[in-house]
Formats: structure tokens, sequence, C-alpha cells
């Protein structure tokens, strides 16, 4: 992996430009950075959800997500280089089916409201799908590996499961929607 930072203020970004892993110069608006980006915030967003209070093996499962996301970054940030491995899919598929497991079948449209924590996850849902959106446009462009555009869909199911976790922490429940056209039918 490229050099670690040590000075923040470098001044070489003052013309428009950052610097990748592999010390290539790229616009900041390029699909690439914009990724990493998408990508840093989504990690941001999570970070902010872990000042909540959460069951424990939630926790333990949102830092190791903040983990791979940070390797999601590094391999974006070094063009075909792999840092996210095929695994870290399989174990938001599992995640994925252990949450899901203990909620109740969803019969109704659901509101990304509640208590603030799935709130916040709701939040964390809506940047990976931007993420995820990001991610595909750079693969468009440039060949990209599967298991990150992988990652970022599995992550934002999650991440609705998780909302989901979370408003039942304390005996809670989903915020469901209320369609005029449902309650007539």
């Amino acid at each position: 992996m490229g050099n670690r930072l040590t000075q923040i203020a470098t001044r070489t970004g003052d013309q428009g430009t950052t610097g990748l892993g592999d010390n290539q110069r790229v616009s900041k608006n390029s699909l690439r950075v914009h990724a990493m980006g998408e990508v840093d915030e989504l990690n941001s967003h999570i970070g902010l959800l872990l000042c909540e209070e959460m069951p424990a093996d939630v926790r333990t499962l949102l830092v190791e997500i903040q983990h791979q996301l940070f390797n999601l970054g590094g391999e974006l940030s070094i063009p075909g280089y792999e840092l996210l491995k095929p695994e870290a899919v399989l174990a938001l598929d599992q995640a994925l089916a252990t949450y899901n497991e203990q909620l109740p079948r969803l019969q109704e449209f659901i509101l990304p409201a509640g208590s603030r924590a799935a709130a916040q996850a709701h939040v964390c849902r809506t940047v990976a799908r931007r993420a995820e959106r990001a991610l595909v446009a750079l693969g468009n462009e440039e060949a990209i590996k599967d298991a990150p555009r992988q990652y970022l869909n599995r992550l934002s199911d999650l991440m609705f499961v998780l909302a989901r976790v979370l408003n039942r922490m304390n005996g809670g429940d989903d915020v469901y929607w209320k369609s005029e056209r449902m309650q007539q039918g």
C-alpha cells in the first residue's frame, strides 16, 4: 500500500488533483475519487452509528465493517489492487441471514425512522446505495473487481435489517408507512 501520511496539509491538491496509492495523480472529480469519497462517507456514518447504544454483537459487526470499508477505500485508491476479499461478502451474507431470521416478516413498507440508532442505520443504508452507484459508474469506465460492488450491495441490505433490529432493541418496532391507497384497499 502507498506511503502512510505523516503530514496532512501537503498543498499538493491545491490545483484540483489528488494522489492515489500508486502515486498517480488524478482529478478530484474523477469517478474513482467520487467512489472513494462515498465509501469514506459511509464509513464515517457507521462511526456515528457506533456512538449509539446497541447490542454487543451488532457493535462488533459494525466495527468489522468499518475495517472492510477501509480495505475497500484502499483498493479503490490503488487501481488493480485487491484488499477487499470475497470472504467479506460472505460474512455479510451470513450476518444478513442471522439478523433477518430474528425479525418478523415485513407486510408493509417502513419509514427510515424509529430510534436514533435505527434512523442512523437507515442513513448508512442510503449512503451505501450511493457508494454502490459510484462504484458501478467507475466500473462502467474502468475494470474493477466484483467483491467491492457486491459488498456495498449486501451492506445496504444489512443496514436495513440492522435498522429493524435496532428499532426493536428496547421494545420498539418499525415505523410503518401509512399509504392512503393501502388504507382504502
